[in-house]
């Protein structure tokens, strides 16, 4: 007889949130010396990767954060002087995040921190079929908050690759 569907289902399950955990404890341990908390390093890289960009657009990008305005994240990296508000060209009612000299630092010492997180993560998946992997967790968080943020920074990606 087979193993029980449900029983396979939630082992997978607890086994996502168990690796997402030891990932972001690592992440965390790794980037604090610099201050930083996983979060907020995924702010600056989106602000890296695609800013100047408005507090909503942000929030749309992120999937630390669920919904689309991650005010109070962005509130505490301005408050650290690593990020900077300015008035949008065209509409002073708009602002326009993006990163300031030291923000732009402390988001290449992050994307190091994240690289080695990658590193671990290679070696531990050595010999798995990792874009079938890929696959499969796109299909758990395909049309989700999180899932659309992940899907609009590839295509933004992409788009610029092909710039």
């Amino acid at each position: 007889m087979g193993a029980d569907p449900t029983t396979a289902i939630e082992q997978f399950r607890y086994l996502v949130l168990a690796a997402q955990r030891e990932g972001n404890r690592h992440l965390a341990a790794a980037l604090k010396p610099l201050g930083l908390t996983p979060s907020q390093a995924e702010v600056l890289h989106v602000l890296e990767d695609h800013g100047p960009l408005s507090l909503s657009a942000l929030g749309e990008l992120l999937v630390c954060e669920s919904g689309t305005n991650p005010s109070r994240l962005v509130g505490r990296l301005v408050d650290a002087g690593l990020v900077q508000r300015a008035a949008a060209s065209g509409d002073a009612r708009q602002v326009q995040l993006s990163l300031n000299a030291r923000g732009r630092e402390l988001a290449t010492a992050a994307r190091q921190a994240d690289d080695n997180l990658h590193d671990r993560l290679r070696t531990r998946l050595r010999g798995a079929d990792v874009p079938a992997l890929v696959a499969a967790l796109e299909s758990v968080v395909q049309d989700t908050p999180a899932g659309r943020a992940l899907a609009r920074r590839n295509l933004e990606r992409q788009g610029a690759q092909l710039s």
